[in-house]
C-alpha cells in the first residue's frame, strides 16, 4: 500500500515522509479517481445513473469528504482524527451502490479502500476490522430495512458476500501491515542504532583529529596500499622544511644522510619503507638545508586487523636535533677527555713496565707496583671504551675466522684473568664453525660479555658459553648465575652508560659501555644481539653472526 500511495506521488517523495495532511489526500485519492471513472462511464455509457439521486447523493457527499481531507489541518489535531474518513467513506458508497441498482453492478466494492485504509492504518486493529465488516454490511442491509422491499431471508443474503469479502480483505491487509510494520520497526531501530554508530564514528574522528594535531610529533597514516589517510600539521611543517607542500612527493623532499649533505635515496626514506611493510625505531634523518636543518627521528608501527592481517602502517617524525648536537658535544667531549688521559696513561704503564721488570724489588714495593699496574690496566680500558664509544660506528673487516677457536681462546684468557674464585666457566662450544667476522672486533665482545659475567657474579656460579650454528648463522651466548636484571633495567641494556641500580650500590666498576660497543660491533657485522634476564637468577646474552662457508685453501683468521 504504502508502496502504491508513493507511485501517485510520482515517487518524488516516499509516502512516509509525507505531511498527515498529504498522507490523507492520497489515502483518499484510489477512491476518488475510482469514483470519478464510474462517473465518466455514466456520462458516456449509461445516462440513466445520473438520473439516480441516490447515487448523486453518494457522489457529492464522497466530494464533500475528498474537500475535508484538503482542508482540514489534520497536523494539528489528534493523531486518530483522521480514521473518520475512511469510517464516513462506507456512507456515500452506499448511497453510490444504492442509486447505480442494476445500471452499474459491483459499486459496493468501492468499500475495499475504507477497510483496506482502516486495516492498514494500524490503529486499533481488532476494532478496524469489526467496522470494516459491519459498515460492509451496513451498505447491503440498510437498503432492505430502509426502501419498501420486502424483508426476507432471500433479500438479506443476496448479497451477503460482501462483507465477508471485506472481512477477509481486511484480515489480509492487517496480517500484511502488522508484518511491514514489525519490519520497519526493526530497520528504524537499526537506522538509529546506526545513527548513533554514525554520530560516535563522528566524534571519535573529531577526536582522533584534535589529537594528532596536538601531540608535538609529526605523523602519518598509510593505508595497506601505501596511500596516506591521515596527517597532522606537525608533519607539513616537518615537509615545509625539506621544501615540501602538501602535494610533494616525499621522494622530492630534501632529506639527507647522517652527514646532512647525502641525499637520502627514495628506497630508504620513511614512508617508503613503511609502504612496504617494515618496521623500525630512531631512525634519523637530516631534513632541509643548512643552517635551518633539523635532524627527525622516524619510527613505524603496523596496524593490522583482528585476523593479523596488516592494513597499514603508522610513521611518526620527531625533532631531535638539541639532543642529538647535545650528543655529539658529548662525544666530543669525551674523545677529548680520552685523548688527553691516553698520552700520560701511556707513560705511566711504559714507567710500570720498567720498574716491574727491575731485579731484587723489595716485596712492599713489587706489591704496590702490582696495583699501580692492575689499575692502570683498567684506566686504560676505561679510556679504550670511551674512544671507540666517541668514534662512531666501529671500522670491521670480515673474513672467514675459526670461530670454535676464538671463543676458546677468550674463555682459556678470562679464565686466566679471573680475580673471583667462586666463578667456575663452563665451555660448550661446538668445533669447526667458521663465522664470517672480525676476529679482533667479535674478540672485543666476548672480552665484555666476559667481564661482565664475572663482575655481575659476586656470589659466585657458572659462567656458561656455548657457540653453535643455528639456521645458518652461528649463535653464541654468554649465561651467568649472577644478580641479573629487572624487567625495566632490561629495555636499556645496550644503552650508552647504562648501569642497573644493583651494580651502582655495589659499586661494581665500569661506566656502562661495554654493551653499547658491543652491539654496534655485532650489527656492523649485520648480526643480532639479545638478552634475557631474571632479577636474582641471573642473564644470558646471545649474539649471531654470518655463518662462513670456506675451501680447504682458504686461511682462516683467528687473530
Amino acid at each position: 500500500m504504502d508502496r502504491v500511495l508513493s507511485y501517485l506521488t510520482l515517487n518524488t517523495r516516499q509516502f512516509h515522509e509525507l505531511t498527515l495532511r498529504g498522507r490523507v489526500i492520497l489515502s483518499q485519492l484510489p477512491l476518488s479517481l475510482t469514483v470519478l471513472l464510474i462517473v465518466v462511464s455514466g456520462v458516456l455509457f449509461h445516462r440513466d445513473l445520473l438520473a439516480s439521486g441516490p447515487f448523486l447523493v453518494g457522489v457529492g457527499l464522497h466530494a464533500v469528504l475528498l474537500a475535508l481531507c484538503v482542508l482540514v489541518p489534520w497536523d494539528r489535531l489528534p493523531h486518530a482524527t483522521f480514521l473518520v474518513i475512511p469510517l464516513l467513506d462506507f456512507i456515500p458508497i452506499g448511497f453510490m451502490r444504492y442509486g447505480a441498482g442494476t445500471v452499474i453492478t459491483g459499486v459496493g466494492l468501492l468499500a475495499v479502500f475504507p477497510v483496506i485504509w482502516l486495516a492498514a492504518s494500524g490503529l486499533f486493529p481488532r476494532a478496524a476490522l469489526a467496522v470494516g465488516f459491519l459498515a460492509s454490511l451496513g451498505i447491503v442491509w440498510v437498503p432492505v430495512f430502509a426502501t419498501d422491499v420486502e424483508v426476507n431471508s432471500q433479500t438479506l443474503t443476496q448479497s451477503f458476500l460482501l462483507p465477508f469479502i471485506m472481512l477477509a480483505i481486511g484480515v489480509t491487509i492487517r496480517v500484511m501491515t502488522a508484518s511491514m510494520m514489525a519490519q520497519q520497526e526493526v530497520v528504524e531501530e537499526k537506522d538509529r542504532a546506526l545513527q548513533l554508530l554514525l554520530e560516535e564514528s563522528a566524534r571519535r574522528e573529531r577526536l582522533l583529529e584534535t589529537v594528532v594535531n596536538s601531540v608535538d610529533i609529526g605523523l602519518i597514516a598509510l593505508d595497506e596500499a601505501g596511500r596516506p589517510i591521515l596527517a597532522n600539521r606537525k608533519l607539513e611543517r616537518f615537509r615545509a622544511l625539506a621544501g615540501g607542500t602538501g602535494d610533494t612527493a616525499e621522494s622530492d623532499l630534501r632529506i639527507f644522510q647522517q652527514d646532512g649533505e647525502t641525499v637520502l635515496p627514495a628506497a630508504r626514506r620513511p614512508t617508503r619503507r613503511a609502504a612496504d611493510g617494515q618496521v623500525f625505531s630512531d631512525y634519523l634523518l637530516w631534513w632541509g638545508d643548512r643552517p635551518a636543518q633539523r635532524v627527525l627521528s622516524t619510527s613505524s608501527r603496523q596496524m593490522t586487523n583482528q585476523a593479523g592481517t596488516r592494513e597499514g602502517s603508522v610513521v611518526t617524525f620527531n625533532d631531535v636535533t638539541e639532543l642529538v648536537t647535545a650528543l655529539n658535544a658529548k662525544d666530543e667531549f669525551v674523545a677529548t677527555v680520552s685523548h688527553e688521559l691516553r698520552t700520560p696513561l701511556t707513560v705511566i704503564r711504559g714507567y710500570l713496565e720498567l720498574l716491574t721488570g727491575m731485579p731484587d724489588l723489595e716485596p712492599t714495593v713489587a706489591s704496590g707496583l702490582e696495583v699501580v699496574s692492575r689499575n692502570s690496566e683498567r684506566l686504560h680500558k676505561l679510556v679504550i671504551d670511551l674512544l671507540s664509544a666517541a668514534e662512531g660506528p666501529p671500522e670491521v673487516t670480515p673474513v672467514p675466522t675459526d670461530f670454535s677457536e676464538l671463543v676458546s681462546r677468550h674463555v682459556a684468557t678470562a679464565e686466566e684473568g679471573n680475580g673471583n674464585p667462586l666463578v667456575r666457566f663452563e665451555d660448550h662450544t661446538s668445533p669447526d664453525l667458521v663465522a664470517l667476522c672480525d676476529a679482533s672486533r667479535i674478540g672485543q665482545v666476548l672480552d665484555n660479555l666476559l667481564s661482565n659475567a664475572i663482575k655481575y657474579s659476586p656470589g659466585g656460579g657458572r659462567v656458561t658459553v656455548r657457540a653453535t650454528a643455528v639456521d645458518g648463522e652461528v649463535e653464541c651466548s654468554v649465561t651467568d648465575e649472577g644478580s641479573g636484571m629487572s624487567p625495566e633495567e632490561l629495555k636499556g641494556v645496550f644503552s650508552k652508560f647504562f648501569r642497573t641500580s644493583g651494580a651502582r650500590n655495589a659499586a661494581i666498576p665500569g661506566v656502562g659501555l661495554g654493551l653499547a660497543i658491543s652491539k654496534a660491533i655485532v650489527e656492523r657485522h649485520g648480526g643480532t644481539i639479545t638478552c634475557r634476564s631474571v632479577e636474582g637468577v641471573g642473564s644470558t646474552f646471545t649474539f649471531r653472526l654470518p655463518l662462513a662457508h670456506i675451501s680447504q685453501d682458504q686461511q682462516l683468521q683467528s687473530q
